[in-house]
């Protein structure tokens, strides 16, 4: 893709794992200027002595993340902040017209009920919820050719959504229960130092984590409810699983079919051969191999697979993401694409 306009763009939190991985990502975009990359941390210090492969790309230095400042000179700001901290920054920038792609939980349940229970305070902008758009492109594509606010879908809640989707909006599966088991990379937990993410402490080691009440479960819930139908209530089981790799997600879901006859395998392979066609990163493996984050590592790829059990009458599904791309910094790309008039592959590496 060739374009002579460029949209200036800042990243905001840029020293976390998915700020590094925005920033690459946009630094080869097409049709993005980075202009800002802020830290508190690191202000003052040049972007390349924190992420040498950006050496010979860029001069920018981390400056303070002050969103007034930032504001005046992009078209768009990336939030790779916590939650709560993003909100104050995304009611600044948007006050002073730049798009906002939110990376943190704050804008993407829709209930501040909901966001009190899990995130244990209050909403931080609940006056902004209303305009902010969900930002998984396969399934709120139109609404986000508009949006201002776009909420990027946390890693889990991407992998489990794209899986399970299109058998509940078919209607073939029951809306509970709802089991679903997914494994991340130690990446997922940010970049931090805590106990039980260093070395000694992940490896040769499995172990879940969040149970029974993961912060991604009411987001799951919410979008495949509202896949499901305007009158349906999924309610999910998760348990997420830490494993001693870098980066990637695989999650398995199993779900109730309503109909395990003897069409049942034509009528799943319609419902997600329909769903993902033509879509540029969903992968749908139809009744060859089951997904395996070997083949979706460092792009915005997610493979989906689904296999019948007439046996027991339930459906199981699946999927592979790298969480920091198609579960953070790409997914975020490609939504800017759509909001922004993009070949919505623009700045996205291609399938490995």
């Amino acid at each position: 893709m060739e374009t002579h306009h460029k949209f200036r763009v800042a990243v905001v939190g840029a020293s976390g794992y998915s700020g590094e991985e925005l920033v690459g990502l946009l630094l080869g975009h097409p049709a993005a200027e980075l202009t800002a990359v802020t830290s508190r941390q690191y202000a003052g210090q040049p972007l390349a002595a924190l992420f040498p492969r950006c050496s010979g790309r860029t001069a920018l230095c981390f400056e303070d993340p002050d969103p007034a400042s930032i504001s005046g000179r992009v078209d768009a700001a990336f939030l790779a902040l916590p939650h709560g901290v993003a909100a104050e920054q995304a009611r600044v920038l948007l006050a002073h017209g730049a798009r906002v792609f939110d990376l943190s939980a704050d804008f993407r349940l829709r209930s501040t009920a909901v966001y009190r229970q899990y995130y244990g305070a209050e909403h931080p902008a609940p006056e902004l919820l209303a305009q902010a758009v969900y930002g998984l492109v396969e399934r709120y594509r139109e609404s986000l050719r508009e949006a201002r606010l776009v909420a990027c879908p946390g890693c889990y809640p991407t992998s489990a959504i794209l899986a399970a989707a299109p058998a509940l909006a078919a209607g073939l599966v029951d809306t509970e229960p709802v089991v679903i088991n997914s494994l991340s990379g130690v990446s997922g937990a940010g970049r931090k130092v805590a106990l039980e993410y260093i070395f000694p402490e992940c490896h040769d080691s499995l172990r879940a984590y969040g149970v029974p009440a993961h912060r991604h479960l009411p987001e799951i819930e919410q979008e495949l409810s509202l896949a499901a139908g305007p009158s349906a209530a999924v309610r999910a089981s998760f348990t997420p699983h830490l494993v001693p790799v870098n980066r990637g997600i695989v999650t398995s879901i199993v779900l109730r079919l309503r109909d395990a006859g003897p069409d049942a395998e034509k009528a799943v392979a319609d419902a997600y051969g329909g769903a993902y066609a033509g879509e540029p990163f969903v992968r749908w493996l139809g009744s060859g191999r089951l997904p395996d984050t070997k083949f979706v590592l460092y792009t915005n790829i997610c493979e989906v697979a689904a296999r019948v059990d007439a046996r027991t009458g339930l459906l199981w599904v699946g999927s592979a993401i790298d969480n920091l791309v198609k579960g953070a910094a790409g997914q975020a790309v490609q939504a800017f694409n759509v909001v922004f008039g993009l070949p919505e592959t623009a700045g996205l590496a291609p399938a490995r």
